[in-house]
């Protein structure tokens, strides 16, 4: 539901690559429903992906998928919650109604719904969600419950890697879902976490959480490959992609050991190909794993960042006003220093 006498700023795209931060009506509640003064949004790469009109994108669009803020209205029948409240934001709704929710693949809701995706999100001043997707939050500072989203996503990541006890685990790449994922993976039962990327702040990072080894790579796919085969002939049990990129993706099977497990956790472009020996996949018994967003993950996601075990200091490292979305995007994208940028639609 809008109000037209109210208005609010955001960010909205009438198609792909083409956005304005504007004034829109800032949405209220109807019956069941909360709408949240956003504090904070953070920028990731699926929002370049919506950028270009990809990943099942709706317009006209306000995107903003990681948020965070202060209950600004409650709808008839929310009891949980009261105007003034902090608290987290669960993007992903499914109708638990359909074929895919009735046999529990509730990713693949016919109806899913999305803030940011394919319904108005958090690069807005305010927005409107089901109050059952509002986790109270006030006992976090905005700068921790801002990733409760992409570490809800690492979570349901950990479900579908299912990880064996002690295995021995590469992670190629160490951006924010990457250093998430990786301290997830660290007291999830692994043996051993090693770490690779070209930058080192960034392994830095992962060493300061207590990843067991960081290994500095450049940005060539192959020749990281062959830095990586050297520094472990056997293969790692498991081995995942966080970057997004093709070429790496690519490699990740001549870095597995055999009977070891291939996880493509980074989203790439969805024209992207990559080739593998399918008689490599059916000898040497490789598991092919991917992972896909999240649904019902947020309260664990909540846990973890609650109980210390998955530390988020030092990951944001860009600040931008809601006017400056197109330079987040582009820091997000271009600058070398960034990890995780976020737009503060209050200012």
């Amino acid at each position: 539901m809008t109000d037209t006498t109210d208005a609010m700023r955001a960010v909205v795209y009438d198609a792909p690559r083409s956005f304005a931060v504007r004034e829109v009506p800032r949405p209220t509640a109807g019956p069941g429903e909360v709408v949240v003064d956003v504090d904070l949004a953070g920028v990731c790469g699926t929002d370049h992906h919506l950028h270009e009109g990809g990943f099942f994108a709706a317009f006209p669009l306000t995107p903003g998928h990681e948020s965070t803020g202060t209950v600004r209205e409650v709808g008839a029948g929310v009891e949980h919650l009261v105007p003034g409240r902090r608290v987290a934001v669960d993007n992903a709704s499914v109708c638990g109604r359909c074929s895919e929710c009735s046999r529990g693949n509730h990713l693949f809701c016919t109806e899913f719904h999305s803030l940011g995706v394919n319904a108005p999100g958090g690069f807005a001043q305010s927005l409107v969600s089901p109050a059952f997707k509002v986790y109270p939050a006030d006992d976090l500072p905005a700068d921790v419950a801002v990733f409760a989203e992409p570490l809800a996503c690492a979570v349901h990541g950990m479900d579908v890697l299912a990880l064996r006890p002690g295995a021995d685990v590469l992670v190629v790449g160490a951006g924010t879902t990457g250093l998430l994922l990786a301290q997830l993976l660290l007291h999830g039962g692994a043996g051993r976490v090693t770490v690779a990327a070209p930058t080192p702040f960034k392994l830095e990072l992962a060493a300061s959480y207590g990843v067991d080894r960081v290994v500095q790579v450049t940005r060539d796919a192959a020749e990281t490959a062959r830095t990586l085969a050297a520094l472990q002939p056997a293969g790692f049990d498991v081995t995942v992609d966080v970057t997004g990129a093709a070429a790496v993706v690519q490699t990740l099977p001549g870095l597995t050991a055999d009977n070891g497990t291939v996880f493509v956790y980074g989203m790439c472009d969805e024209d992207a190909r990559v080739a593998w020996s399918p008689y490599d996949v059916f000898r040497r018994q490789l598991t092919v794993k991917g992972s896909f967003a999240q649904v019902n993950c947020m309260d664990r996601s909540l846990a973890l960042l609650r109980s210390g075990r998955v530390r988020t200091d030092g990951l944001i490292t860009h600040r931008f006003p809601l006017a400056e979305y197109g330079a987040a995007l582009h820091a997000l994208r271009h600058d070398p220093t960034s990890l995780k940028v976020v737009v503060e639609p209050g200012r």
